[in-house]
């Protein structure tokens, strides 16, 4: 485990339920890897010492260190399971797709809900409703009490970091109905007093057939979390709520969702056991999975394209994104 923060120890937690082994943990903070070491029976040891014994690597580090430390645990012959947002830059998103084919696919970017019931089972209802007239997907909730989220050091705001599960669900659904990916983008963000930093994100993705979803992520909402996504067609209207209840529906009517034996449900209905399970069988497969670093490069792209847009005072930016693929996505909306 490379890091020891709060998406570790689900992570870690994860590990346990499943049945597997955590090894070893390490963070900046000694006292933190020695906490959850002790918690889940593990040792706590240095980055230096990692990957150790162990199969798969859980880089749960702050973004400026994912590509590094992604690369170092492939290098060394570790599987990597690598926190969102995959990186702060194109270029080291770049990096990061050429390692993992180095390595034979052995990365996953980790975008847990893609994994998680609710999600897989909207993609795959969202498939029946004919072409798409209208697609959502929101995250809003407060300000994190932890971490550097609103730092330069970061790289992004509230859509950089939480705002890339709405777009990775936007992307799997309109790609599901037969959208294909998005021509242009075009956002407008939302800062606070105290820092310079993006708390609130409004994005469009317009497609080909002249369809423009919207994506909603935001840090000025709450104190209870809503996390939903509505997609309609022709045939049909799908409804999913993640936050704070767990709820799908299709034209109205509820949609069973599989029952968790698990002490912690949100591990499985937010996929994170989902994703460990799915990726050691991709690892036992020889396979990629499906959430790759060239996945996770293309939600990066789409957010670099956003952060510019807003930074042009809402302009349609078009993707492929062709602009400064050296700089952060804070760099790019001051830029403009």
């Amino acid at each position: 485990m490379h890091g020891a923060g709060w998406v570790a120890m689900a992570h870690a937690t994860a590990t346990r339920q499943l049945g597997f082994e955590l090894t070893a943990v390490a963070s900046r903070t000694p006292e933190r890897s020695a906490k959850l070491a002790e918690a889940f029976g593990s040792a706590a040891v240095t980055y230096a010492e990692l990957p150790g014994e162990a199969d798969i690597v859980v880089v749960a580090t702050p973004p400026q260190l994912h590509t590094a430390d992604a690369i170092r645990m492939l290098d060394a012959g570790a599987a990597v399971l690598l926190e969102k947002p995959l990186c702060r830059t194109l270029d080291e998103a770049d990096q990061l797709v050429a390692a993992a084919a180095r390595h034979g696919g052995r990365l996953l970017y980790a975008e847990n809900l893609a994994y998680a019931p609710i999600v897989q089972r909207t993609i795959g209802l969202a498939s029946r409703v004919g072409a798409l007239t209208h697609l959502e997907v929101r995250t809003l909730q407060g300000l994190p009490t932890w971490g550097a989220f609103t730092t330069d050091e970061w790289g992004g705001g509230a859509l950089f970091d939480l705002g890339v599960h709405p777009l990775s669900i936007a992307l799997l659904v309109a790609n599901a109905a037969g959208e294909g990916s998005p021509v242009a983008v075009s956002a407008q963000l939302r800062g606070a007093e105290n820092h310079d930093s993006d708390e609130h994100a409004d994005v469009w993705l317009r497609y080909r057939s002249g369809l423009v979803a919207h994506v909603e992520s935001s840090w000025q909402a709450g104190p209870e979390p809503l996390w939903d996504a509505q997609v309609a067609g022709a045939a049909g209207v799908v409804r999913a709520e993640l936050l704070p209840v767990l709820l799908l529906e299709f034209n109205g009517d509820e949609v069973a969702l599989p029952a968790t034996t698990s002490q912690i449900p949100m591990l499985d209905e937010l996929g994170y056991s989902h994703q460990l399970r799915a990726f050691a069988d991709d690892l036992a497969a020889g396979r990629e999975p499906t959430m790759s670093a060239t996945f996770g490069r293309h939600v990066l792209q789409v957010v670099a394209a956003a952060y510019q847009s807003a930074g042009r005072r809402g302009d349609e930016v078009a993707l492929p994104f062709a602009g400064p693929r050296d700089l952060t996505p804070l760099q790019l909306w001051r830029r403009g």
